[in-house]
């Protein structure tokens, strides 16, 4: 599989995952567990490495990260702009 990188990133919403996970008091065990009940498949590690900005992050993950977290997309992508800078 290529691997798709976006100015040294693998995803844009790594810092806006941990922060909103850290705000609600949700551990990264938990996040793969709500995840897991919306039907996709991932664990602590792939939060981890999501949070760390070593794994990409699918289109159905990103709408399920929303769902878990309470958040809407353009919340998790509102850092954006700052690769651009």
């Amino acid at each position: 599989m290529k691997q798709i990188i976006f100015n040294n990133n693998k995803n844009i919403i790594s810092d806006k995952i941990k922060e909103y996970r850290i705000k609600r008091k949700i551990s990264q065990g938990d996040l793969a567990a709500r995840m897991q009940v919306l039907g996709v498949n991932i664990n602590q590690q792939a939060i981890s490495r999501i949070e760390k900005n070593l794994r990409q992050v699918t289109d159905y993950e990103l709408a399920c990260f929303c769902k878990c977290l309470g958040v809407t997309p353009n919340e998790l992508l509102s850092n954006f702009e700052k690769y651009f800078e």
